[in-house]
């Protein structure tokens, strides 16, 4: 895992256009969580959405025909860019009924996801196995250093 600076520079938006986490996956939590899986300085957009709009949207950019927890629209995923930037999206109602599945709490869950979206803009993925266990070895570390459980073991 790179070596991480405190306070890494962000540029930060959050759209709710799907406002019912609005009041619970507040801002200043969003960029608590942000700052602790950057690893240079970004520019994000990050958006909530309902199911209709994460649907469309991964239907129209990756093909696939249903709402999804969380897309990243990296555009900067190359490692000599200054500035990572990215458009993270939730689905509002994908993150609720995985969270209520996966008997985890909705902050629980919407940390990991915001964490896992970082990740993704900063040029991490999970095609193979070992690129997925060093990505799932990232966000269970950086979640414990907030204080969440290992999002990846059995409840």
């Amino acid at each position: 895992m790179p070596e991480k600076a405190p306070k890494i520079k962000l540029t930060l938006s959050v759209q709710y256009p799907d406002p019912r986490l609005k009041d619970i996956v507040t801002r200043p939590l969003l960029r608590r969580w942000i700052q602790a899986a950057l690893f240079a300085p970004a520019e994000l957009t990050l958006r909530f959405v309902d199911a209709e709009e994460g649907r469309t949207l991964n239907r129209d950019y990756r093909g696939k025909d249903y709402a999804t927890n969380v897309l990243t629209f990296a555009y900067t995923e190359d490692e000599e860019a200054e500035v990572t930037q990215a458009d993270i999206i939730f689905c509002t109602d994908v993150l609720q009924r995985e969270a209520e599945e996966q008997k985890k709490t909705l902050l629980e869950h919407a940390a990991h996801l915001v964490i896992h979206g970082v990740l993704h803009a900063q040029g991490y993925d999970h095609e193979d196995e070992s690129d997925a266990e060093e990505m799932e070895q990232i966000e269970t570390e950086l979640l414990a250093g907030l204080g969440f459980a290992d999002p990846y073991k059995e409840q």
